[in-house]
This record gives C-alpha cells, structure tokens and sequence, in this order.
C-alpha cells in the first residue's frame, strides 16, 4: 500500500495511478509542455508535425531521464528519508516550507514594471526560428527543449510530488520505470491533442490556437501561482496533523 506524502492517507494502487495522472495533467500546461508547443504550431509556414513530435519527444525524454535519477537516488536513502520526515525537526521544516510556499504564491503572478522583452518573448522567438527542413535545424529545437524542460523541473512542484509517491510505493523497479513513462507521456498529451486539432482543422484552428496561446502566455504566472499555493498548503497541513497542532487548537 502506498503512501501519500502530502496527506498522509494510505492509498491503494488505483488511487496512486489517477493521483500521478493528475498532477501529469497539471504540469501538462507549463510553458514548455503547452505554450512552447501552441508556439510552433502557428510558426508562419507550412506545419511541420514532425519537428513538433521531435521537440514534445526530447521533452519527455527529458523528464524520463530526470525521474530515472530522482527514483534511483531515493531507493538508496529511502529507509533513512523515511525516518529523517517522521522526526518533529523535519514536520517543523515541512510546515515552514508549506506556509512559506502558501504565502509566497500571493505574490507570483503580481504586477511587474516593463524593461523590454520578458522570458516568454525569448521563448517565442526561439520556439519559431529555424523552421526550414534541414536536419541540422532540429538540433536548436532539440536544444530549446531540454533548455525549457531544464529551466521548469525544478520549480514543476506536481513532477516532484510525483516522483516522490513512485518513490514509497511498492512497484518494483520495472513498474515505476513504466508508470514514469507513462507520467511523461500524459504530460505532453495535450500537446499532441493540439497538433491532432491542427492537423484536422488546418486553418480553422489557427486563430482558437493563437487566442489559448495569448491567454496561457497571460496567465501563466498566475496559474504557477496556484499550483504553489496548493502544495503549500498541502505540505502545511500533513506537518500541522502530524504535529497534533489541531488537537491543540481543539
């Protein structure tokens, strides 16, 4: 039986899948899984699926090898993880860092002054150069990929929550390996929808495309901002039960 860290309610395997499953979906709608992706499909041109299927594929690739190294580290010093998030000093530090993550969200997302082209402008503009055919072409696209993937995994707190629900189940070493592919498809998915969208509907889905991708480059902060939140106060909450804190305010 599994544990969920966040909650500290036991799951059965069922759950644990649908759990990892949502938080897939949610990091599904960065920029570097969605936007990036929304970008290439209205570059100016003739659609090239292919270059789309190459970027989405080092992607998730990318994440694969990640979550590969974050499980393997975590089988070896798992007994003593395990140990070191049941000591009073370590529940102290969860809270802290939920409560920190809680009210640190209220401010992602704020306004900001203008001082010329902001990082999505940046990805833009790399996302929609060296569109020809050349083979040699698709190496900056490649390059971009693990350059987006390398830049969000470290604040994609649902990927991390992920890793960390594989990391105490009970699947062995082929099954994780599996259930993380799985997790790093569905995270692209939406994505490949998209491009089925694109491809069936031609022209028709160029200007549903170009509004979904003003609005995701709009609020993307924000939506980052209530992902934060959330975990935060998930975080917060499992140290504060552990803790008895309620039963003190009870």
């Amino acid at each position: 039986m599994e544990f969920d860290l966040l909650s500290g309610a036991a799951l059965t395997g069922p759950a644990l899948l649908g759990a990892l499953a949502l938080l897939a979906l949610v990091d599904s709608t960065s920029f570097g899984t969605l936007l990036i992706p929304t970008w290439l499909l209205l570059a100016p041109g003739k659609l090239r699926p292919g270059r789309i299927l190459i970027y989405l594929a080092t992607v998730a690739g990318f994440y694969l090898v990640v979550g590969i190294v974050l499980l393997t580290i975590a089988a070896a010093a798992l007994p003593q993880l395990m140990e070191l998030a049941a000591t009073p000093g370590f529940l102290w530090a969860q809270l802290i860092v939920g409560v920190a993550l809680l009210v640190g969200s209220f401010f992602i997302g704020g306004k900001r002054k203008k001082s010329g082209p902001g990082r999505f402008a940046r990805w833009r503009e790399r996302a929609v150069t060296d569109v020809g055919d050349e083979v040699g072409s698709l190496l900056p696209l490649m390059g971009l990929a693990v350059a987006a993937a390398a830049v969000e995994v470290a604040s994609m707190l649902p990927y991390l929550v992920g890793i960390g629900l594989l990391s105490t189940s009970e699947y062995d070493a082929g099954t994780r390996l599996l259930v993380l592919a799985g997790y790093c498809i569905v995270m692209v998915l939406p994505a490949l929808v998209l491009l089925g969208l694109r491809l069936a509907g031609a022209r028709a889905m160029e200007r549903p495309l170009a509004r979904f991708g003003a609005w995701m480059e709009k609020n993307a902060a924000e939506t980052t901002g209530w992902i934060v939140g959330i975990i935060g106060f998930l975080l917060a909450r499992a140290a504060a039960l552990e803790l008895g804190l309620f039963d003190l305010l009870s």
